[in-house]
């Protein structure tokens, strides 16, 4: 965990940016993904960048952010306005495939930064977490059983949190054996959205 005081969130956001903790485990390197501002009333929280996000440097940049972004009822402009949305995974590089997908968030990137970054994001009045990892971390025992319990049991996290499953393509076999969420949640979600979206900044 990083103990060092920063005079500003940009300057926080500078360090992670410059970090190389774990790069000797990363097939493609470090490059920390990350972007946030002290006035954002949305924070979202993923897992961690894809090859694509890598690449390009940019967050959500593929097609789980497409279906992010449809589910959020925003448009890019208003995605990638860090006095709207701040964007910070539970690891902030490319982990690498695994078997079955990418692999897990790096585990040095949470304990190391999140508290910092959470201090400094004193606007935010909604977090969206994406996924088990994002789930874990912010609900530990209130988590239930499994992500879709986790899910369906969002009213128990509201208002401060909202839990959603990865809009990844890998996952079209849960939205089609779930359809509640669609139908319950997605709603919801976009109120909760547009409300955020239509109060002045934060100061």
């Amino acid at each position: 965990m990083t103990r060092q005081s920063y005079p500003s969130l940009d300057a926080l956001l500078a360090d992670v940016r410059a970090c190389r903790a774990c790069e000797p485990a990363l097939p493609l390197g470090a490059r920390p993904i990350v972007r946030a501002s002290a006035s954002a009333r949305i924070l979202i929280v993923g897992q961690a960048p894809g090859a694509r996000v890598h690449a390009t440097g940019i967050p959500w940049n593929d097609a789980s952010g497409a279906r992010l972004r449809g589910w959020l009822g925003v448009d890019d402009a208003t995605f990638y306005d860090a006095s709207r949305f701040a964007i910070v995974p539970m690891g902030f590089c490319y982990p690498g495939r695994g078997t079955s997908g990418d692999n897990p968030p790096r585990p040095e990137c949470a304990p190391r930064w999140m508290e910092a970054l959470l201090a400094r994001l004193r606007g935010v009045e909604l977090t969206l977490l994406i996924g088990q990892y994002a789930q874990r971390h912010f609900l530990g025992a209130r988590r239930k059983a499994s992500l879709t319990e986790t899910v369906r049991a969002w009213a128990d996290y509201a208002p401060r949190f909202l839990p959603l499953p990865h809009p990844s393509p890998r996952n079209v076999a849960w939205f089609q054996r779930n359809p509640w969420f669609a139908a319950e949640v997605l709603p919801v979600l976009r109120e909760r959205v547009a409300r955020s979206l239509a109060e002045p900044p934060a100061r």
